[in-house]
């Protein structure tokens, strides 16, 4: 049961990829190498893509559309969930099921998709919110594309979904997309700067997710986005002493009797729906109220799984910036 809640609560991490290029179209036929290291092929460019939610909004950013998604869409205020980015939920058909992994078939079936993207884990079977169940239904209907989610920097990813969005027909090298990169790395230049002032001041964070019964503790080395936050940017991360042996080892679990183990400066917390939140963290965990961060509201976000955009990530490493650049003045 540990196994299980571990890899639905915590395997949602930023996606990344190998690193095969796609081959575009030749002969009249399509085809892309994904991470999976298969090669999918149509007999013309996809034109009515369906995709995992932070695969969308990665495409969209890019110049590519979809007709449909899969995943977290809308959070119950009706607002847009963090891991669609900029898809508008009025123009997709949502076509999640009732289950992790489960799509509703009928309505993907409707949709007459000719693609479908998600990403890739190679601990689980199946694709990212696409059992193999599922998945095995789907490829009766359209061939689908898996971009690696693990053992990759975010560069690499962002740099996946725009070799996708390419073969897929978008102008990778629109004035858009140029400036987007520029924000990016000038968002990152400012993470840079916040890490080097909190190195100087012995200062760390540690990133955490929790349930009603766990808390974790995130291995940066096991997150694309962390990772590179880490040895590129020098924020001065936390790296928990025992990582779980089960699940891919992207976090440390922990009993809430034992949540204080790790007492770093700031605490970075999994914002996606099904995680708690800070407030909800601290109701009845004594332990974690007693921590120095918690008493100081030294709390800043993590957006565990987001489109791997230029323009997703600017925004991103400049909210994470911001905060940080507050919570560190208390």
């Amino acid at each position: 049961m540990r196994r299980t809640v571990a890899v639905v609560l915590l395997l949602g991490l930023v996606a990344g990829c190998g690193g095969n290029a796609p081959t575009g179209q030749a002969g009249g036929q399509w085809s892309f190498k994904d991470d999976r290291g298969k090669e999918v092929t149509a007999p013309k460019r996809p034109e009515r893509v369906v995709a995992q939610v932070s695969a969308a909004g990665a495409l969209k950013d890019y110049g590519i559309n979809v007709v449909g998604t899969f995943g977290p869409l809308k959070r119950q205020d009706g607002s847009t969930d963090p891991e669609a980015g900029s898809i508008d939920p009025s123009q997709v058909t949502d076509i999640t099921g009732p289950g992790y992994g489960e799509i509703d078939f009928e309505k993907f079936a409707a949709l007459n998709a000719d693609l479908v993207v998600a990403g890739y884990y190679p601990e689980v079977t199946g694709l990212w919110h696409l059992t193999a169940e599922f998945e095995e239904k789907v490829l009766k209907i359209a061939p689908t594309v898996g971009i690696g989610q693990s053992k990759i920097q975010l560069p690499d990813g962002i740099k996946r979904f725009r070799e996708l969005a390419k073969a897929l027909g978008a102008d990778t090298e629109s004035a858009k997309v140029k400036a987007d990169e520029e924000a990016f790395t000038k968002a990152a230049e400012r993470l840079k700067a916040v890490g080097a002032k909190m190195t100087a001041a012995n200062q760390k964070i540690q990133v955490v997710g929790a349930d009603p019964k766990l808390f974790y503790v995130a291995v940066p080395a096991r997150n694309p986005d962390l990772d590179w936050y880490a040895k590129e940017l020098g924020l001065p991360l936390l790296t928990p002493d025992k990582p779980d042996t089960e699940g891919g080892g992207y976090f440390q679990s922990l009993s809430w009797e034992n949540s204080g183990t790790y007492k770093e400066h700031v605490i970075m917390w999994d914002t996606r729906q099904h995680v708690l939140d800070p407030e909800q963290m601290k109701e009845g965990h004594p332990v974690f109220q007693a921590l120095p961060a918690v008493q100081a509201g030294r709390f800043v976000q993590w957006n565990a799984v987001a489109p791997l955009s230029f323009a997703s990530y600017a925004e991103i490493m400049n909210k994470l910036a911001d905060q940080l650049e507050q919570v560190l003045a208390r």
